[in-house]
């Protein structure tokens, strides 16, 4: 999408910066040089893990692995202000703690356009690299547009014979993008028992002394999110209605999918639109007439208009408005305060449940 497009290029001020700061630090490597080489055998035997993920999922399936061995490592989360995936974009101290890490856990969609250029900064020269989407593999989904829901404005290019160059520029680079694909991927637990695994296996590399406690600890997480797939499955059985609506953006495909419920939604999970046209809210509406639905979706967060504009522009106009917690808005509060994925997505169930009554 060109608003991640733009929200990417801003990245190289940073990674300039970045640059301009370790040629800064230049004079002080000769004085570090033998110190960091008396250090070398230490660290080999009993240096802490430095480990950097870039969301809330991520981080967290690394504290399940680790187990009582998180004490002995350096767990990193970049986004954990609140800030949302598709609009955040790295500081020079991101870049370097990315530069320096063992692990570096990202997503790999449009939204991390900025990852690329991050790597290339990398003075870990065994540093592993975890891209969910990759991991994924055949597993990933594009993103669709369903009945009713609302495509982003696409910005017009400019046939001005003063900006044919930006205008072949533009072209080359969504020649070279291909396709989109929903980067939501951690709501799926099914997908998070699959990206577990691939994360246990990296950790193993990385501390081979320690391979037998992160596989009972990956064992034991395991079964907790198969339990609670089984919960999820046993609901959507039991459930009368097997359909949501959205009057939000839908980053849930691919908990969806798993489970066999059919939505409707304003728009694409990714989507930088904050205004629902006329057209997307009527349709809306009727849907939830049609359905007899009694509650309209939202993700997390505060802003519940369209799916309040929704409720007006029904028969009854009485509906509830339920949110499902799609994990892009987890703060460092929220984690020193228990959060953890299995519990929104325990959480997330007790919604579902009332959602498809």
């Amino acid at each position: 999408m060109k608003f991640k497009r733009w929200m990417a290029m801003a990245t190289a001020a940073v990674l300039a910066i970045g640059t301009l700061a370790g040629c800064a630090q230049g004079e002080k490597k000769a004085d570090t040089t033998a110190a960091r080489s008396a250090e070398s055998s230490a660290e080999a035997s009993g240096k802490k893990l430095k480990i950097v993920a870039t969301i809330f999922p991520e981080y967290d399936w690394v504290r399940q692995i680790l187990g009582d061995e998180a004490k002995n490592a350096e767990l990193t989360l970049l986004l954990d202000n609140g800030v949302d995936l598709h609009s955040y974009q790295p500081t020079a101290d991101d870049i370097a703690k990315i530069s320096e890490c063992d692990l570096f856990i990202y997503v790999g969609g449009e939204s991390d356009g900025w990852v690329k250029d991050a790597l290339k900064e990398g003075k870990n020269p065994d540093r592993k690299v975890i891209n969910l989407l990759e991991a994924l593999g055949n597993n990933t989904k594009e993103e669709e547009v369903v009945e009713g829901m609302q495509a982003e404005e696409e910005e017009h290019e400019s046939t001005a014979a003063g900006e044919s160059a930006a205008a072949g520029e533009s072209s080359e680079a969504e020649e070279e993008e291909g396709p989109e694909y929903d980067e939501h991927v951690w709501l799926s637990l099914r997908n998070a028992r699959e990206l577990c695994e691939t994360i246990a296996e990296d950790l193993k590399s990385l501390d081979s002394a320690h391979a037998s406690v992160y596989d009972a600890n990956l064992k034991k997480y395991e079964g907790e999110l198969d339990a609670l797939d089984q919960q999820y499955q046993q609901a959507v059985n039991a459930a009368g209605n097997k359909t949501l609506l959205f009057g939000d953006r839908f980053p849930f495909r691919y908990l969806v999918d798993d489970y066999g419920i059919k939505y409707y939604a304003a728009f694409v999970g990714c989507s930088a639109e904050t205004e629902a046209s006329f057209e997307t809210v009527s349709f809306l509406a009727k849907k939830m007439d049609e359905l007899g639905l009694k509650h309209v979706m939202t993700i997390e967060g505060p802003d519940k208009k369209i799916a309040a504009t929704v409720i007006e522009n029904t028969k009854d106009k009485n509906q509830d408005v339920l949110a499902l917690n799609s994990m892009q808005s987890v703060t460092t509060k929220d984690i020193e305060e228990g959060e953890t994925y299995l519990g929104v997505m325990q959480q997330n169930l007790e919604v579902l449940k009332k959602a498809l009554q």
